[in-house]
């Protein structure tokens, strides 16, 4: 019934029903688990759903069968993930299309019956309106990350070598670290003390690893002349590091070590690479991609993406510029504790579920005593919090 399927899925064979329906059984299988009585999901009052697709379907289960509000929160929309995952490049075309045709079907049903959706940035948002989901349910409220642990890199304004590019994530195509090397060779002929680091977040896929080696193929036929041997600190202007490792032990550490941060991605959602960035007070170049410019929001320094030229250009300017470039870092940093801390978004999370329990209906359950007895705002911290326990509870002190 989804637009398209029944053309696309005409040529179907029996392989392909039944891939799909082994797909189908697998997506669905949360609908087999216990979920359905009153002390499961019924003895729920709001389900919050971390992710859309599959994770929001003991949701559904409470919404269909007890009312119970619905929050999803989406930072990655899975459709989208679907669209782009390899995992099925080796499926038939009617294949792909009934997949295609469920994850949307399912992700259209999730944001009509939710009662608030919160996408963790504007990207995940427009996604959620083409599949359909109201605007008027739709608030963006962005993640929390852990703000801490970067402060003292944060607060040191001298740290960082001024001529070292630092690049941090999962190797991975989407990353087009192949054009990032093209573009660190003529940042290298226009500045040649200038450096590059690759630090590797470790990642299981198998592909990575092939990625890597072709990655390092490419750095040593772009420096031939000085890559004598390994790539180690010290012997290549380009070096390639693994986040835990001796020369990166930490994620503070990587940041530290430069004065510039790069991303040089053709894909993307939010890239938390770039707000552990602006924990750090760093200044940042990036490819216009996913939530990037929401991200950084003029704090540093964006260029088209599959551009060498461009993300070379932007980087000399901003190593050439010393001040400009404390001035973003600065800016970086303060927007960053705005906007991205725990605090804010459990802040905002906080509001939400009042909200949407304030609108859901009351049930009185066996055993609950006095209707109203634990109120939802007793929750909140505050002085009058016990208060309001004690006066539902029927205490004297009301």
């Amino acid at each position: 019934r989804a637009p398209g399927a029944r053309r696309g899925a005409a040529a179907a064979g029996l392989p392909d029903h039944l891939a799909f329906a082994e797909q189908l059984e697998r997506a669905l299988r949360p609908l087999s688990l216990d979920w359905y009585e009153e002390e499961t999901l019924g003895a729920a009052d709001l389900c919050h759903a971390a992710a859309g697709g599959t994770t929001a379907l003991p949701g559904l289960l409470a919404k269909r069968f007890f009312g119970t509000p619905l929050l999803v929160t989406e930072y990655g929309v899975p459709l989208r993930a679907h669209y782009l995952s390899a995992a099925g490049a080796d499926r038939s075309a009617p294949l792909r299309t009934l997949l295609a045709a469920l994850h949307g079907r399912l992700a259209a049903e999730i944001y009509r019956q939710a009662a608030l959706l919160t996408p963790g940035n504007a990207h995940a948002r427009r996604w959620q309106e083409k599949c359909g989901a109201d605007r008027a349910r739709i608030r963006t409220v962005h993640p929390g990350m852990a703000a801490d642990r970067f402060a003292e890199v944060g607060e040191d304004e001298e740290s960082g070598d001024p001529a070292t590019l630092v690049w941090v994530g999962r190797v991975e195509p989407a990353k087009d670290l192949i054009g990032l090397l093209h573009a660190f060779a003529e940042i290298r002929a226009r500045q040649p003390d200038a450096r590059l680091r690759i630090v590797a977040v470790p990642a299981p896929e198998p592909a990575a690893g092939a990625y890597l080696t072709y990655c390092k193929g490419v750095a040593a036929q772009l420096f031939p002349d000085e890559a004598p041997g390994a790539h180690a600190v010290g012997e290549n202007p380009v070096t390639f590091e693994e986040l835990g490792g001796p020369e990166a032990p930490t994620l503070e550490d990587a940041y530290a070590s430069g004065a510039l941060v790069v991303l040089s991605s053709v894909v993307e959602g939010f890239p938390a690479s770039l707000v552990e960035a602006m924990f750090c007070a760093r200044a940042t170049v990036s490819t216009d991609v996913g939530a990037v410019v929401e991200i950084i929001g003029g704090t540093g320094l964006v260029v088209p993406p599959r551009n060498p030229r461009a993300l070379a250009d932007a980087c000399l300017a901003l190593l050439r510029d010393p001040e400009r470039r404390h001035r973003l870092g600065a800016a970086a940093r303060a927007r960053a504790l705005e906007l991205f801390t725990v605090e804010q978004n459990l802040a905002a999370f906080r509001g939400i579920y009042l909200e949407l329990l304030s609108h859901a209906p009351v049930r009185h359950r066996p055993g609950d005593g006095v209707p109203f007895a634990h109120p939802a705002e007793a929750h909140v911290p505050g002085s009058w919090a016990h208060k309001a326990v004690t006066a539902g509870t029927g205490a004297p002190d009301a």
